[in-house]
């Protein structure tokens, strides 16, 4: 949902022990992208893999996507972004990520747990205590969100807010692969546990922040897929509750409307977290499974 909008950002855009060394200027054509094209009967999907949240400084885009985009009469995201109702979505994220009875954060962490979140909520002078009414999923979006705009990502200037003032100005029609409440409750349905997991990681990566999404940005630019891998695909791994219910299980759920656009006549860019488009279990290699070929586009030399 990627953002927050209420959306996954966290998983996608933390969560990462990245070190790979920045490349010098000369390096920065002729590289993959993260995005992938598939071929229908008469018409191309495009898969764009992307960061909710970037930087102005993080535009222009590479050409190819430019092209992708020119290319599609359609684009499809995680949500369907120019139809979002802002006072239907705070009010489900009021119902489904705030506490509601006498209890607290602190009281469905436990108090081991919540001892080690305000020692490094402390650290990263986070105002822990501004979130003792919520629930843990929606303490570490909002964990997330406070640190990304400490250092300047805004969603306003992620991929899917850009595309859909383009595609606004273009008069091109934007649809969604699920709902905000579908979102909201994979979140809201998982386990105590697994929430709490999800915002220790959160805070736990708060001090490095800056350089975490850096070479996460610059990953993501070049389409290293193996870096990605290695590092914020694994790490969610870690969590297999996380990675089922944010990655696996809807990851399989698309795999039919993706299919089916490749009957049509137009072309479709498809936009969605890039941690959706990496690994065994990623789109991708999911749809290559079912006999799709699928190929890694590159930004050639400018």
């Amino acid at each position: 949902m990627n953002n927050n909008r209420p959306c996954f950002a966290a998983c996608v855009l933390a969560g990462l022990a990245l070190v790979l060394p920045l490349p010098s200027p000369a390096q920065n054509s002729g590289h993959p992208v993260s995005m992938w094209k598939l071929d229908g009967r008469s018409n191309s999907v495009y898969l764009l893999g992307s960061v909710h949240l970037l930087r102005a400084d993080d535009h222009p885009l590479p050409s190819i996507i430019q092209e992708a985009y020119e290319d599609a009469e359609t684009l499809i995201m995680e949500l369907d972004m120019d139809d979002l109702d802002p006072v239907e979505a705070q009010s489900l994220l009021t119902r489904l990520g705030l506490i509601h009875d006498d209890r607290s954060l602190n009281d469905l962490m436990g108090p081991e747990n919540y001892a080690e979140a305000e020692r490094l909520a402390n650290s990263a002078d986070i105002p822990l205590a501004m979130l003792a009414k919520s629930e843990p999923w929606l303490a570490a979006i909002t964990v997330e969100q406070l640190m990304l705009a400490r250092i300047g990502f805004n969603p306003q200037f992620g991929i899917e807010h850009y595309m859909m003032e383009k595609a606004g100005a273009d008069e091109k029609e934007i649809l969604g692969l699920e709902t905000v409440r579908e979102q909201l409750e994979f979140l809201d349905g998982m386990s105590l546990e697994a929430q709490t997991s999800l915002l220790l990681q959160s805070l736990k990566e708060s001090v490095d922040i800056q350089k975490i999404m850096d070479e996460l940005v610059h990953a993501w630019r070049h389409g290293d897929v193996a870096f990605m891998e290695d590092n914020m695909l694994d790490e969610m791994q870690q969590y297999p509750e996380l990675y089922r219910t944010i990655v696996v299980d809807r990851n399989v759920s698309w795999l039919e409307q993706i299919e089916d656009l490749l009957d049509k006549h137009d072309d479709y860019l498809i936009i969605v977290g890039a941690l959706h488009l990496i690994g065994d279990d990623g789109v991708p290699s999911l749809l290559a499974e079912r006999g799709r070929e699928v190929v890694q586009l590159r930004q050639t030399a400018q």
